[in-house]
Order: structure tokens, then C-alpha cells, then sequence
């Protein structure tokens, strides 16, 4: 079932696209989270709305399994959810946040038929906003209702997929993304979140996940977070994280991992899960590796897959929503 094509939207403010009946309140004159600070108002430009279907088709639909039709799908932590129809129509918005040196680019998937209202910032892997895995899950988030906020993390310069993953060449490529900038742009996004969300009386309430190298990140964002912006966290297999933040992070998280993966140790999830103060639940899957739920190689795999986007999808109602 292929999204509606939606219509070009120009010259429009974000808030425009959430569709929100309410009338947009004055942003505070006060510090609406610990992200806003003294800088450049955000605007947003090169709004380019698109239909899915027509900027991203869904590319992957494992083994026929349609994306978004599981029938009275079971969620760990809420009860039963029939979205059979939830993803009849989902748009997809091109975004320029900031301005200048210090803008950045993103994809905003808005949820047409069926939104909640709700804002998730959704960090990417390596691999970039753009890529087809990290996209699909995006517009699977969206179907269930969300407004998902994609970013480009790596300004136009993400790891390709064909290339190995010899340490010189990824150490290189990894330094030339400095933690500093990545994080003040995952800031950017977050402001803009709160302001076109938050301070717009739509929703109360934001979450974000992250996979791998955006799992990271996310357990650094919420650390950051002090003034709590973000209400819930969905890591998948983060790589790189800091187990001694945990102390910092108020909001609940979704630790998702396989116990066979390299690069996030079962036993820094744990501490993580034991340290977090807004509380946290770790879903270690048995033989599972890197990735495995969001790119998925077998049947096996997507098996799990699909279970810990229900378990996901349960943790963000019941934190978001509920």
C-alpha cells in the first residue's frame, strides 16, 4: 500500500506541516531545555515536501513481509495495537535547520493519517540519513503515528557501504566528524524539536533513538539533557558509549542489543541499564550481532527484528503517549 503523494509545500514553516488545529503559542522568553542557548535562531528553509513513495518507496520489504500491517501486533508493556492501517499515508518534508556554517540538513517524515502529535529525533548509524535501512525504519516509526526528525549527522559525508572497514581509512574518516560539531548539531535538531513541538503546544513530550554509532550519541544527548527535553530513549546497539553518563541520564531507555555483537558490550548496556536514573530496560537478544534490527540478513534475524520494533514501539507508547 504505497503512500498518497502529498502536496508541494513552499514557503512554509515547519509547524505548517505538523497540522496542528491548536494555535501556535509565543515561544518562552526563558530557556525552554538546557539545549537552548545564545545563538542564531533556527529557521527552517528548502522545504521540499515529497511523498514517500516518491523520495523513499519502502526499498526493503524483507522476505514479503509488509512494513507496516501487523495485525493486533503484541507490545511488551501496552496493550494490543491493531495498526493495520496506521501507515495508509506518511509525507516527507526535505529541512535546512540554522543558518550558514552552521546549518543543518534533515528529513522530517510526518505521520498524515493518525498522528499523535509527537516529535522522535532519530540518529542514523554510519551510514548516514540517506540510507535505505535507516529511512525505512524512519517511515515504520512514522506510520505508528510519530513525527520522525532525520538528520544528517555527517554533513553530506557518511561512510559508504561498499567501502572495508580497514582501521586507517574509517579512523580518518571518523576524525574528520568532530564529537563537538556532531553534537551541536544533534542540539540544533533538538531546539528545533522543542520549538516546533513543544513550544508549540502540540506535544509534551519527545523521545529519540539511535542506532550504533547514533546510539552513542543518544546516550551523550540524553546526559546532556538536564532540563529533560527528551521524555524517552530507544538505543539500538549503540557503539562507543560512555557507561559512566548513565548517572546523568533522567529520562527511562530502551537499551536493544545482541549478545554476540563487537561492538556493544552486553556488559556496558548493563551498567548503563543499572546506572540510569530515569530507569532503563536492556532486550538482549541470544546470537544476535550489529545491526540486526534494522538490517537484517536472515529470517532468523528479522524474526527479532520485528520483535524489538514491537518492543520499541511499546516503550515509546507507554513513555510518550500513555
Amino acid at each position: 500500500m504505497a503512500p498518497a503523494a502529498a502536496a508541494v509545500v513552499a514557503a512554509a514553516s515547519p509547524a505548517a506541516l505538523l497540522g496542528s488545529s491548536s494555535p501556535r503559542s509565543r515561544r518562552p522568553q526563558g530557556r525552554a531545555c538546557s539545549f537552548r542557548c545564545d545563538g542564531p535562531t533556527l529557521v527552517s528553509s528548502s522545504l521540499k515536501s515529497s511523498s514517500c513513495a516518491g523520495h523513499h518507496p519502502r526499498i526493503r520489504q524483507p522476505y514479503g513481509r509488509p512494513h507496516c500491517s501487523q495485525q493486533q501486533a503484541e507490545v511488551v508493556g501496552s496493550s494490543t495495537v491493531d495498526d493495520d492501517e496506521a501507515c495508509e499515508l506518511v509525507s516527507g518534508s526535505d529541512l535546512v535547520i540554522g543558518e550558514g556554517d552552521d546549518s543543518v540538513s534533515a528529513y522530517l517524515f510526518k505521520a498524515v493519517k493518525n498522528n499523535n502529535g509527537t516529535g522522535i529525533l532519530l540518529l542514523s548509524d554510519i551510514f548516514g540519513f540517506e540510507d535505505s535501512a535507516t529511512r525505512d525504519f524512519a517511515y515504520r516509526v512514522a506510520c505508528n503515528g510519530y513525527n520522525v526528525l532525520v538528520p544528517d549527522l555527517f554533513r553530506g559525508n557518511p561512510w559508504k557501504l561498499n567501502l572495508p572497514f580497514d582501521g586507517d581509512s574509517f579512523q580518518q574518516w571518523l576524525a574528520g566528524h568532530a564529537p563537538g560539531r556532531v553534537s551541536g548539531d544533534i542540539d540544533a535538531c533538538t531546539r528545533w524539536l522543542v520549538d516546533e513541538f513543544k513550544a508549540a503546544g502540540v506535544s509534551k513530550k519527545l523521545g529519540v533513538v539511535g542506532f550504533c554509532y547514533g546510539g552513542g550519541r543518544l546516550v551523550e544527548t540524553l546526559a546532556r539533557d538536564a532540563d529533560s527535553c527528551f521524555s524517552a530513549g530507544v538505543c539500538f546497539y549503540g557503539s562507543r558509549m560512555d557507561a559512566s553518563l548513565g548517572d546523568r541520564i533522567a529520562a527511562p531507555v530502551l537499551f536493544v542489543c545482541g549478545d554476540g555483537d563487537p561492538l556493544c558490550a552486553v556488559e556496558t548496556v548493563r551498567e548503563l541499564e543499572r546506572r540510569a536514573r530515569g530507569g532503563a530496560r536492556a532486550a538482549v537478544y541470544a546470537g544476535r550481532g550489529h545491526g540486526f534490527a534494522h538490517r537484517p540478513q536472515s529470517v532468523e534475524e528479522d524474526a527479532d527484528a520485528e520483535n524489538a520494533f514491537n518492543v520499541m514501539r511499546g516503550w515509546l507508547h507507554d513513555h510518550l503517549l500513555a
